[in-house]
């Protein structure tokens, strides 16, 4: 009976050894899962982290700065170059547009895209004179027929590609030309008939010789001035008259200071559209083969939309009612015209280039 009870005793002994060793056991093993466990919470926190301190990609901002309203042609091109621009980027690019002179005007305006201040500019191709004189080709009265030669002019490597070939030499890079179209004069003394009508008359010009010397050739004294000052020179009288397109002047309300409108067409006036070459050049390449697609989509829609817009202007002054005439030129007028200012072209053959002077005149006669 005792050797009963030992024997007994021992087996209970024994399991539960087995008992308490397979204990340890399912700890030892729920321990090296809950280290896994931790371990696996570990890296994929690190993971999350180093996620979340990676850097985005920063945004490209793009400075636009022009001169004119926004319900331009070149306004509105400006607006519609931003929200391509933006699109096709799909929001890697932000344009800021900074109409009326907001930022800098066209004096001003090339030096800050020198300096990279802003990062695109469309100023008037007398503007671009300043730096190259070659561009005041574009001044020149009477020199293109109609808008369609314009565009021909700046298509041709004898006129366009020798023009924005040279803006490279002050860290500039020609874009596009988007047009404005044709000049037209007002004056508030008399209306404008015959070149003897200019006789003693102070007319704004922008700051360009060929312009001066085209006032100068019909008896009228120019005044360089920028465009954002013109409306209140004309209201206050140290103004007499100026020159520009329908767009330009219904939108500054110069037909409201003003009492007489030659149709005139006798000037042309186009913008460069111009960046920095660093600048551009630096753009990752899908961002500036987008921007491009922007550009060339946006020129486009200037050129045939820039005449339909000047036209619904002059609606819109004639509805206004504000002017006292609106002349038209006869072909008899006109060409008392041209035989007047056809002394610019000889007075800056030499500073232009015979051979600007002599592509654009073949243009014309074509």
């Amino acid at each position: 009976m005792l050797k009963k009870w030992v024997w007994i005793s021992v087996s209970l002994i024994l399991v539960m050894g087995l008992i308490a060793g397979c204990g340890a056991r399912s700890e030892d093993t729920n321990s090296e899962s809950k280290q896994e466990e931790k371990s696996e919470e570990s890296h994929s926190s690190s993971d999350e982290s180093s996620k979340a301190t990676e850097p985005l990609e920063e945004k490209i901002v793009i400075k636009f700065s022009h001169v004119v309203a926004e319900d331009t042609p070149k306004g509105k091109a400006a607006n519609m170059f931003k929200d391509l621009a933006e699109k096709y980027t799909e929001g890697r690019v932000e344009v800021e547009i900074f109409p009326n002179s907001q930022l800098y005007n066209d004096d001003d305006v090339l030096a800050a895209v020198q300096q990279n201040n802003v990062q695109l500019a469309a100023p008037s191709t007398s503007k671009v004179s300043k730096l190259f004189p070659q561009w005041t080709i574009f001044d020149f009265p009477f020199a293109f027929n109609d808008v369609a030669s314009v565009q021909a002019a700046m298509e041709s490597e004898e006129i366009g590609g020798k023009l924005f070939n040279m803006l490279s030499e002050q860290k500039l890079l020609g874009l596009a030309m988007w047009d404005n179209g044709f000049k037209q004069m007002t004056l508030d003394d008399h209306p404008l008939y015959m070149p003897e009508d200019f006789d003693g008359q102070q007319f704004r010009v922008m700051s360009s010789k060929v312009l001066e010397a085209q006032f100068e050739s019909v008896s009228a004294v120019p005044t360089p001035m920028p465009f954002s000052e013109v409306y209140s020179a004309l209201e206050q009288g140290v103004i007499n008259g100026q020159e520009n397109t329908l767009s330009n002047i219904y939108s500054k309300k110069f037909h409201e200071v003003q009492k007489y409108m030659t149709i005139s067409n006798h000037g042309y006036l186009g913008y460069a559209v111009i960046t920095n070459i660093e600048f551009w050049n630096g753009l990752p390449d899908d961002v500036r083969e987008q921007l491009e697609m922007a550009l060339n989509e946006t020129t486009q829609w200037v050129r045939e939309n820039g005449e339909k817009l000047n036209q619904e202007n002059l609606d819109k002054i004639i509805a206004d009612d504000m002017l006292e005439e609106i002349h038209y030129l006869t072909e008899d007028q006109k060409q008392a015209w041209i035989e007047s200012m056809n002394v610019v072209y000889d007075e800056f053959e030499e500073e232009v280039g015979a051979d600007l002077i002599n592509a654009v005149k073949d243009l014309r006669d074509k």
